[in-house]
């Protein structure tokens, strides 16, 4: 494994395609003060190792109506390897879920879904997620309203990175929050049961925010 130290200057890039992918070579290079063929050739450089891992476009939720963030916990009924590849290769299927980890503590995953109302986050959890095998408990929490999401990575100019030659990740964003439709009664029906627990009632204070 190569390590690849990163000056101030790879930085600089890095942080500036953080905030906007769409920058030309030419206003890229104005920015961090490089002529354009020295610009190019450290960009090149950074995709090579893989810092920059790809340039993608960000989408607006609410402008596609998809105003339905949800933060579901999972616990499995054991924890063999093949449980947890059986999982994830499942949940690699689903595309309403946007992030999922393994986590430690009371649950095994924790998973981030965006759906476009109540309904489509019940047919994703009663059809799809609580049919997947080995699941064991599924709890789900309802988010009122995003008050902050970043993808930028806070690397900073002052302080040396040394990074592995692997593929990593770099992505840009900075949207307002979607609104979404909240419906208290559906979601008692997504969590009646789910966990061996009675109705409970979402509220501001137990929304998971």
């Amino acid at each position: 494994m190569t390590m690849t130290a990163l000056d101030r200057i790879d930085i600089k890039i890095l942080n500036e395609l953080q905030q906007n992918a769409s920058l030309t070579n030419v206003e890229l290079a104005s920015r961090v003060n490089l002529s354009p063929s020295p610009c190019l050739a450290r960009v090149k450089n950074l995709e090579k190792i893989g810092v920059i891992d790809r340039r993608i476009a960000v989408l607006d939720p609410a402008v596609l109506g998809i105003g339905v963030t949800a933060f579901i916990q999972i616990k499995l009924e054991k924890q063999a390897q093949i449980s947890l590849e059986n999982f994830t290769r499942a949940i690699d299927r689903l595309n309403q879920v946007m992030e999922c980890y393994l986590t430690a503590g009371d649950h095994d995953y924790l998973l981030r879904v965006m759906v476009s109302d109540i309904e489509d986050l019940e047919d994703l959890i009663v059809n799809k997620i609580s049919r997947i095998p080995g699941i064991s408990c599924i709890r789900s929490n309802l988010a009122l309203r995003r008050i902050s999401h970043k993808t930028v990575l806070p690397i900073d100019t002052n302080r040396p990175v040394t990074v592995k030659t692997y593929n990593g990740a770099s992505k840009q964003i900075h949207r307002a929050p979607a609104k979404p439709r909240y419906d208290s009664a559906a979601q008692n029906l997504i969590d009646n049961g789910m966990c061996g627990e009675p109705f409970r009632t979402l509220s501001p204070n137990t929304a998971g925010l």
